[in-house]
Parts: C-alpha cells; structure tokens; sequence
C-alpha cells in the first residue's frame, strides 16, 4: 500500500518554502523563482516502487528552449487498482494506493492525458490519476516540469514559459508515437495554470482540459498564500523561531520587495501573469475545479477565472480544500472522465460537468 501522499495533486506553490528552520536555506524571492527540490511530503520512494512494478515507459523530450522534461506513460488497462481516500491525518489527508499489472493486452486508447503536477511535486505525485484514468481507457503522460523531479532546470514562468514546454513537449511525443488520439490535459494548481497556457498554446491540437485549484493572476496567488502560510501555528521548536521572523520579514512591504526580487531573478512580472486572459483565448473546452475550503488559493480567485471565460465550465465543491480536492478521486473521478468524453474539440459544445454524487457542488457557466 502507498499511503499517506498527502499533497499528491495538492500543489502549495510555496509549500517548500523553509519556515520551519531557523535558518532558511533560500529566501522567499529565490523560492518563487525556483523550488529547490522535491517537497518531503512526496514519498518518492513509494511511489517509484509501485510504478516499477507496473507496465510503464519513460523518458526525456526538450521543452521550450531545449530544457529536458522526464516524462512516465502507462497505457490503458485493467490495473485492479485499490484506491480509497481515508480523509484528514495530524497534518495532512491521506490515502492508499495500489495496482496490479493488467492480464491482458493494452485496448485501442479513448485518447492521451497529459497529467501536470505542482509546485515542489513531480509528475509521479500524480500517480493515482494516472492510473485512474488508464483504468479507463486512457494513455496517461505525466511530465516533469522544468525545475522538477528529473526534469532539467530553467528559468520558472508561472505557467507561462512552462505551457510552451507543454507544448514542444507535445510536439515531440507525438513524432515518438506516444501521443494515441485525442489529447487532454489535467492540471492541479500551479500544473492547472500551466495547463491553461499550454492550452492556448496547442489550441485545436487540444479536446480539453480540467484544471484543478489554479490561481487567476501569479502575483495576486503569491501575496495570499503567504500570509495564510505564515499563519499556521508552530508544529516544531524551531517553529517558534522561524516563523515571527518570517511574519517580520514577509509583512506588509517585504512581500512585495520578494516578489519584486523574484521578478528580477525570472526576467518577468508576476503580477502581469494573467491566467484568466489566456484562459479567455483558449478555443477548447476547460473544465475548472475549487475547494470552497481553500486557503491557499481562495475560491474567489477560481470564481474569477471562470469570469474572464464565457466558454469556461466551473465546478466548485463544498468541503474541500487545496489539500483534499485533487485526492478525492472518490468524487471527482466520474466527473473528469465524463468531461473528456463529452468535450468538443472546438470548445463550442462543451458540456455542463457532472456533479458529484453526494451533490455536494456548485455548478457555474460564467
């Protein structure tokens, strides 16, 4: 069993940050810049020895610029797969996880998903809707973004320079003959913005998208979730320590000033990353999903995503948060698979999402 994966599609943009030691090793403007390893809360190992146990390829394709991008596929089959959510532990939610390797031979494929983690995650974070969907029908890629997991290191974009890996990573599958009919692509928070770019990027390339937790403008993300961060109570000693520093540090002026420093260190302005502007130049169906409970990425900013985006679906449930929501497949499974098989190419037909069974939702077309 893998248990305890915690924040697999839960991508804290700034959950690497180092508040819990006295002297942090990077300052806040070079952790926006880039993340500086894989969060501890990823049980790399665990996940590695499930994959090796089951029928996969990998490999590497240049991104934009030529940055390498790891990328895992499994091809669609009957993985028996064992997935239950067991809800809040003492710091973080949990589930477990596990798969067979399938009996018989791989069927024809419904369609590619390519799968985008986030913030301080890697592609294998994303394993149980990689097999999920792979269960049903589906090849599922998950990449590597630039400055993640095996992938290679390169100037971060808040989702704009890494959609244009998305992209080139796209183009470069498909003359590997990894690509298998119609392609979606599924995002959770900083991979759900990324997903959006690389959306207006392939444009009729693409059939759909789902894109779980994404924030609407980078900067306006950075400057909430900081205070929401450094708002938690101390869990170890040096808690005690670190975090007054950081609230002196990081309030008021401070953040802008990291932010600013971020800025200079990445060549662009993050609060000109605009997600909702490039979601309103996407020609395919994008179906986006929120947490009302989020505190990372507040709810207000999915509702305005999906404001800037006529053609846009929302899909907002009660009871999650950045944490829970991309966990529970139990509830968003069919929703996400009834979505890629309703969802026109050309974004002019796109379906109103299914609802969770326990009805516990909100739907909105803005």
């Amino acid at each position: 069993m893998l248990r305890s994966l915690a924040l697999a599609g839960a991508c804290v943009m700034l959950a690497g940050f180092a508040l819990s030691s006295p002297t942090p090793p990077l300052s806040l403007s070079a952790r926006l810049a880039a993340p500086g390893g894989t969060s501890p809360m990823v049980p790399t190992a665990r996940i590695d020895a499930l994959l090796a146990r089951l029928p996969h390829r990998q490999g590497a394709v240049p991104g934009s610029g030529g940055v390498a991008l790891h990328w895992v596929a499994l091809d669609p089959g009957d993985y028996r797969l064992q997935y239950r959510y067991l809800g809040m532990g003492e710091r973080f939610p949990e589930f477990s996880l596990d798969a067979s390797v399938p009996a018989t031979s791989p069927p024809a494929a419904r369609g590619t998903v390519i799968l985008l983690h986030g913030w301080m995650m890697d592609g294998g974070s994303l394993l149980p809707w990689a097999l999920e969907l792979a269960q049903h029908g589906y090849r599922t890629i998950a990449l590597d973004l630039r400055n993640h997991g095996r992938s290679g290191q390169a100037p971060s974009g808040y989702g704009t320079r890494e959609g244009q890996d998305v992209a080139a990573a796209l183009h470069a599958l498909d003359a590997e003959g990894e690509i298998d009919g119609p392609v979606h692509l599924l995002g959770v928070s900083y991979g759900a913005a990324t997903a959006i770019f690389a959306a207006r990027e392939l444009g009729p390339r693409l059939r759909s998208v789902v894109a779980m937790e994404s924030f609407d403008n980078a900067g306006h993300a950075i400057r909430t979730m900081v205070p929401h961060m450094l708002s938690r109570p101390p869990e170890r000693i040096s808690d005690y320590l670190a975090l007054p520093l950081a609230r002196w540090q990081y309030g008021g002026s401070g953040l802008d000033a990291a932010i600013a420093a971020a800025d200079r260190r990445l060549g662009i302005d993050l609060d000109h990353v605009d997600v909702g502007r490039a979601l309103a130049q996407v020609p395919a169906c994008v179906l986006l999903l929120h947490g009302r409970d989020d505190a990372h990425i507040p709810v207000a900013q999915g509702r305005a995503l999906a404001a800037a985006a006529p053609h846009a679906r929302y899909l907002e449930l009660q009871g999650e948060d950045h944490l829970t929501l991309p966990l529970r497949l139990d509830r968003l499974s069919g929703v996400v698979e009834d979505w890629f098989a309703q969802a026109s190419s050309d974004g002019t037909q796109c379906p109103v999402p299914t609802t969770p069974l326990d009805g516990a939702s909100t739907v909105g077309a803005t």
